[in-house]
C-alpha cells in the first residue's frame, strides 16, 4: 500500500527524503514482515458489475454538467425559462430545441408552437398552458440579445449532449439490472423493504459477492466505518469512523439508508431508539452511520445463510437492546 511505504519511509533515517532506491528497501523490509495488503479482484459478473456502476455514475456526473451548462445559458438568453419549468422534461428540451429565444415566439400562438414541439422525438402532447405562459413571459424578457448566433449552436449542442446522456444511462440501468438478477444474491437482497434495483446494483459492485467474506466486520472495514480512537492517558477521546475504505461503498450505504428510514419498518425503530435513548443518544447522523454498520451486519447474514429478511427478527433485536438499556 503506499500510504503504509509513506508512512514507514521516515523510520529508519527519521528524514521525509525520497528516492527510488530507499522506497524499495522500505518496500522490501514491509514485505518481509508480513506488513501488506492482498487486494482482491473482481471477476466475471462481479467486475462487470463494476465497471458499469463506475461507468453509470461517470455519466451522471457529466449529465449534470451539462445540465448546469443549460441553466447557464437560460439564465444569461432567457431568465424567464425557469418561472414556467422546474426542470428539464420533454417539454422543456423541446422548447430549448426550436425556440430558445425570446424573439423566436414573437407573434406566434400556443397552438402554433406546440406543432413545432411535436417534431421532437417523444413528445406527442406539449402543455398549452406553459407553452402560453412561456409566451407571456417571453414578451417582458431580459435575457441578454448579443452573440446570438453562436448561442444558438451552442444549446442545440448541449440539448443533443444532453439527450444522448440521457439515453446511454437508460440503456446501461437496463443491462445492469438484467446483469444483477443474474448474481445469487440477487433474491435475498430483494427481500429487504427499501433497497431498490440501484443501490443493490451499487452495493454488489463495490462488495463483490459476499461469499468472499467470513466475517461481517470484514465488510464494516472495507468501507471505513470502523470505529477509532484518540486517547492518552487520563484522556478519553470521542470515537469516529475511520474512512479507511472504500469511498464510494459509504456513500452508496448512507443514501440507502434515508428511503430505509423512511419505508423499513425495523430500521425506523432502530433509528428512533438511537436517537431517543436517555442514555448516549445519538444524532441523526450519527444514527444513520450505525445504521449502516448494521446494515452491512443483516445483509451478510442473509445472503450467507440464504434466508429472506425478518423485520419482526430484527424489532425483536431493537426490543433486546431497550431492555438491556433499561
Amino acid at each position: 500500500n503506499p500510504a503504509h511505504v509513506c508512512r514507514s519511509k521516515e523510520l529508519d533515517d527519521n528524514l521525509p527524503t525520497k528516492h527510488d532506491a530507499k522506497d524499495a528497501l522500505v518496500i522490501a523490509r514491509l514485505a518481509k514482515d508480513g506488513r501488506f495488503l492482498v487486494p482482491r479482484l473482481l471477476h466475471e459478473i462481479e467486475a462487470d458489475l463494476r465497471v458499469g456502476s463506475t461507468l453509470k455514475e461517470k455519466l451522471r456526473k457529466e449529465q449534470t454538467a451539462v445540465k448546469n451548462a443549460l441553466v447557464r445559458w437560460t439564465d444569461r438568453y432567457f431568465p424567464e425559462f425557469w418561472t414556467v419549468f422546474r426542470d428539464l422534461g420533454k417539454t422543456a428540451l423541446s422548447v430549448l430545441e426550436w425556440t430558445p429565444l425570446p424573439a423566436d415566439m414573437a407573434g406566434r400562438t400556443a397552438e402554433e408552437l406546440i406543432e413545432v414541439y411535436r417534431q421532437s422525438e417523444g413528445l406527442k402532447c406539449p402543455q398549452k398552458a406553459k407553452i402560453q405562459a412561456l409566451i407571456n413571459a417571453a414578451k417582458d424578457s431580459i435575457g441578454g440579445t448579443k452573440g446570438t448566433a453562436m448561442a444558438r449552436f451552442e444549446i442545440a449542442a448541449l440539448v443533443r449532449r444532453y439527450r444522448q446522456l440521457e439515453a446511454e444511462i437508460a440503456a446501461l440501468d437496463a443491462e445492469l439490472k438484467a446483469l444483477v438478477q443474474t448474481t445469487m444474491e440477487y433474491q435475498w437482497l430483494k427481500t429487504v423493504d427499501g433497497l431498490g434495483d440501484a443501490t443493490i446494483i451499487d452495493l454488489l459492485a463495490e462488495i463483490g459477492s459476499f461469499a468472499h467474506y467470513r466475517d461481517p466486520r470484514q465488510l464494516v472495514k472495507l468501507a471505513g466505518l470502523t470505529l477509532k480512537e484518540n486517547s492518552s492517558g487520563q484522556r478519553k477521546g470521542q470515537k469516529h469512523i475511520s474512512k479507511r475504505g472504500r469511498k464510494r461503498l459509504r456513500s452508496v450505504l448512507f443514501r440507502a439508508m434515508i428511503p430505509l428510514i423512511r419505508r423499513n419498518e425495523a430500521f425506523r425503530e432502530l433509528h428512533e431508539y438511537y436517537t431517543t435513548r436517555s442514555v448516549n443518544p445519538l444524532t441523526g447522523k450519527q444514527s444513520i452511520v450505525a445504521l449502516c454498520r448494521k446494515l452491512l451486519n443483516v445483509l451478510f447474514a442473509i445472503c450467507t445463510k440464504k434466508q429472506a429478511f425478518d423485520a419482526e427478527r430484527m424489532k425483536q433485536d431493537v426490543l433486546s437492546q431497550v431492555q438491556r438499556a433499561a
